[in-house]
């Protein structure tokens, strides 16, 4: 992880203003520090309690200057060139007093260099100054790194202990794995956990592992954790969409040169037949954490901010990697309008824009009732792997899914005549017949009685299905799938 020639390299390009954005802002001021003896000018460090100081040497100068106007002016009217480390600034960069001394700064840079270093965990620099500005990133630990830390807690256990900590290999390597995307003082944290919990590290640490991670990346809230995944096993049909991901299980966890990994799949279909269900089964078949994108919370009144606060859910998603996004109900938040001064528009060129060149094992998982609301860029071929069509359950499904109702409220459906409920119900969704057995159980506990198959027929009597109620609409999206769709079964 060595940063400081990149970072050298900007310091000495003549860029008045550098964004440092890092949640580690104990290592960045070292690489400045060590920096400060390479460069050809004094570096400063800036903070609101302690005033202005020599970064390399940690004195206090004559002024403090704790002020933000008083600090900016005088870094505006110095005399000599300098780097100047404002550490927490970012409060600041909303009054436009502050944003134009940045500006005045940097529009003096060729006649008195001096360079405004930006270090804070969060940075969204106004407009006024993104031409005089260069982002820059610490790079978080490789593979490498990674395992370096976890064996150094490891020892760390030894010698606490007195004993080896007990590691299943693949359990190991799966740790590793998963403790990417963050900085190496979190995978100390995070690996210091697994380890001194119990001095074992097994496949019960994994769960718990990504539980903390979410929380230490996701502290926005933008992007949901399920704790909970489904098994195809628990979901009547699907048999075609668990035979297409089991044949790229091995591809999506083992990538090969030979083989494009997977991307993702839009699942359309009736509402109400299980497309959020499947999502979770994804995650579930493939072992694999599921992160749900809310569109509703990405959205805010400010421009740009809504665009920003996608990427940055896309980016904690690549940091949980691998994992599966799924996003539902897209059509909502991606059917493009001339009413919302653009921001759908730019939603989706940003979420277009990751889908071609994110690699880092984010399977995105897309479920949408109408497929007419979405953008035709997002469904052509090659932005996702393929479309499938979850249709209206047939006669087989149907009874596999009274099965797992019944089962699930502690009913045995082999004293049920679920056969028969099946050929009763055609044309109900899943959904619609999770009900009807949610509503029976109600009547027979009404009744003070065992809940019995006339309670069932008698919910189906009272019943009109979505396919009846909105014959038309179910109609035309079934034609359209028909011929363009892979279908689930």
């Amino acid at each position: 992880m060595s940063d400081q020639p990149d970072l050298e390299a900007v310091l000495r390009s003549r860029t008045p203003i550098v964004a440092l954005e890092t949640r580690e802002e104990r290592r960045a001021l070292d690489l400045l520090r060590q920096l400060a003896n390479r460069l050809p000018w004094p570096v400063y460090k800036w903070t609101v309690t302690e005033g202005l100081t020599s970064l390399a040497f940690d004195f206090a100068l004559e002024g403090r200057h704790t002020d933000p106007v008083a600090i900016l002016r005088h870094i505006r009217d110095a005399a000599r060139p300098g780097v100047y480390v404002l550490v927490d600034f970012h409060p600041f960069l909303d009054d436009p007093v502050n944003v134009r001394l940045l500006k005045d700064i940097a529009l003096r840079y060729d006649t008195n260099p001096r360079t405004v270093v930006l270090l804070s965990h969060a940075l969204a620099l106004p407009a006024e100054l993104d031409n005089h500005a260069t982002l820059f990133h610490l790079q978080l630990p490789d593979r490498q790194t990674r395992r370096r830390i976890v064996l150094d807690e490891a020892r760390r256990w030894k010698a606490e202990k007195g004993r080896k900590v007990g590691a299943d290999r693949e359990a190991l390597e799966r740790l590793i794995d998963n403790l990417s995307g963050l900085t190496a003082a979190e995978v100390r944290r995070l690996a210091h956990k697994a380890i001194f919990d119990d001095g074992v590290i097994d496949a019960h640490d994994l769960p718990r592992l990504m539980q903390a991670k979410y929380e230490l990346i996701n502290q926005d809230g933008v992007l949901h954790f399920e704790y909970a995944t489904e098994r195809f096993a628990d979901i009547g049909g699907f048999s075609r969409l668990r035979e297409w991901l089991e044949r790229r299980r091995s591809a999506f966890h083992d990538p090969r040169p030979e083989l494009d990994v997977p991307r993702g799949i839009l699942l359309l279909g009736v509402q109400g037949c299980g497309k959020s269900l499947a999502a979770r089964a994804v995650a579930g078949i493939w072992g694999i954490p599921l992160l749900r994108l809310d569109f509703a919370t990405l959205y805010n009144k400010y421009h740009g901010e809504t665009e920003r606060n996608l990427r940055k859910a896309l980016r904690a998603a690549e940091a949980m990697a691998p994992c599966v996004l799924w996003i539902d109900e897209i059509e909502k938040g991606l059917s493009t309008s001339d009413n919302d001064a653009g921001t759908s528009r730019r939603i989706l060129g940003t979420l277009l824009t990751w889908m071609a060149e994110q690699a880092k094992g984010v399977f995105l998982v897309a479920t949408a009732n109408d497929i007419q609301a979405l953008p035709p860029e997002l469904i052509r071929k090659g932005r996702l792997d393929e479309i499938f069509f979850v249709d209206l359950p047939d006669r087989a499904a149907r009874k596999h899914i009274f099965d797992i109702h019944l089962r699930k409220r502690g009913a045995d459906p082999l004293h049920f005549s679920t056969g028969e409920l099946a050929r009763e119900t055609e044309g109900f969704s899943g959904a619609e017949i999770e009900q009807l057995v949610v509503s029976a159980l109600y009547a027979a506990h009404a009744r003070q009685a065992p809940l019995r198959d006339a309670d069932l027929r008698a919910e189906i009597a009272r019943t009109r299905p979505l396919s009846v109620v909105m014959a038309e609409k179910v109609a035309a999206l079934r034609e359209w799938a028909r011929e363009r769709t892979v279908a689930v079964d």
